[in-house]
């Protein structure tokens, strides 16, 4: 059975979280992973978007960071939704 981009999607991301809760098990500080992960999906948009050499532009980094917002604010409705608020 071939799993749909929404099933792939969310094996990536729990993969992203039982990383950071290794790390955070291991002794790292919490704001320390949240920060490693946040700059490494910054390098990994950039890289994806201007390549190894490129960089963004003043508008490439407009249009990637309204995507992590669109995101944010995604995530935060749902968890409103969930516990009801």
């Amino acid at each position: 059975m071939t799993k749909t981009d929404t099933e792939t999607h969310k094996e990536c991301v729990q993969q992203f979280i039982d990383l950071a809760n290794a790390m955070k098990n291991a002794g790292m500080d919490v704001n320390i992973v949240s920060g490693g992960l946040m700059s490494a999906s910054a390098l990994y948009a950039s890289f994806l978007v201007g390549g190894n050499d490129g960089g963004l532009t003043t508008s490439g980094v407009e249009k990637v960071s309204a995507v992590y917002k669109r995101e944010l604010e995604r995530i935060q409705k749902l968890k409103k939704a969930a516990n009801g608020l």
